[in-house]
């Protein structure tokens, strides 16, 4: 959820109902027009939400008045507000999973497809920044295990699941030394620069551009410590958290997305308490940014994931002990 503080007194709260019609990694989107309110500049489809209207309704109507589909089904998203100098808005996100039609400007407006990753070279309002952020998150964040393989055996399956789709990954190696750590990432960053993928590692911030990677993972400790955002805003920083107070933490620091877990038992950390899908849910909706979840996940996790509020999964045993990793992975870069 991002915030802003209005510098005069904001006005009454403007709901706004935004639908997001996706198509594999494409989104479908529209520019508003010249003589609106942040005219000309692009949006994701939806509208107002008249007094006494729910959410679904009001996103129903709009969809058919400004795109002309039939809205079937959809799922909560994400709930942003901002605050401009003349209104206070909140968006209502909400996924679209089933409809009718064919999605076009259907008052005029120009209207595409983009792919996701092409969003970053197109005008938003800054209300939708979070949506932006949160859209560009692949569904599967891959924690790297090479203990139990070794690094030649571990590395093999590393790029099977980068040619299935992987496009984020967390070197996670504790049991390695710090030349050996950083021998590895600048290995498995190259590996995943190639497939196109990201890849955080889970050590000291500081090595990130030597070991050529595009971000870190703040582990507990280090969240906890850190008095600031760790790297620039080109580099990625995610982090694990636990309760509320690590996500609000997460948050201070700016981070970009984090972890939230364990939802189930998890065999990597056979001690810890899990959260529950009730728990989860409830601080999925406290956060203040994108959330995935962690511990003893699936793929067939991946839609309550989404349904508690996270964007998807993090995965470890889940991928590295799967009968297929080329299938579970492909399965959940296609969701």
């Amino acid at each position: 959820m991002s915030v802003s503080t209005p510098n005069t007194e904001a006005d009454a709260l403007l709901r706004v109902a935004v639908g997001l019609l996706m198509d594999g990694n494409k989104v479908f989107i529209s520019r508003r027009a010249p003589g609106s309110h942040q005219g000309g500049k692009w949006e994701f489809p939806g509208g107002k939400i008249e007094p006494g209207e729910n959410t679904f309704s009001a996103l129903r109507r709009e969809l058919r008045e400004e795109v002309g589909i039939d809205l079937i089904a959809a799922q909560p998203y994400l709930q942003t507000r901002h605050v401009y100098h003349d209104r206070n808005v909140l968006l209502d996100v909400w996924r679209v999973t089933e409809y009718r039609g064919i999605p076009h400007g259907q008052e005029g407006q120009e209207a595409k497809w983009v792919h996701c990753h092409d969003l970053t070279g197109h005008e938003f309002p800054d209300a939708d920044q979070p949506i932006l952020e949160r859209i560009a998150l692949p569904s599967l964040y891959l924690i790297t295990d090479s203990k139990q393989f070794g690094n030649g055996a571990f590395l093999s399956r590393l790029e099977r699941a980068l040619i299935a789709g992987a496009r984020l990954v967390q070197l996670r190696e504790p049991q390695l030394s710090p030349q050996d750590y950083k021998a590895m990432a600048r290995e498995t960053a190259g590996m995943c620069h190639r497939h196109g993928a990201k890849l955080l590692i889970n050590a000291q911030p500081e090595w990130v551009p030597e070991c050529r990677a595009d971000g870190v993972h703040l582990n507990s400790r280090r969240l906890i410590a850190g008095q600031n955002r760790p790297l620039r805003s080109d580099y990625w920083v995610a982090a694990s958290c636990h309760d509320i107070d690590e996500l609000t933490r997460a948050a201070q620091l700016g981070v970009d997305f984090v972890v939230l877990g364990p939802v189930s038992s998890t065999a990597s950390h056979p001690q810890a308490r899990p959260l529950g899908w009730k728990t989860f849910s409830q601080l999925c909706a406290s956060a203040k940014l994108p959330v995935y979840a962690l511990g003893g996940m699936r793929a067939r996790d991946l839609e309550q994931a989404r349904q508690a509020g996270a964007v998807g999964l993090a995965m470890i045993s889940g991928i590295w002990g799967a009968d297929s990793i080329e299938q579970t992975v492909a399965l959940l870069a296609s969701s």
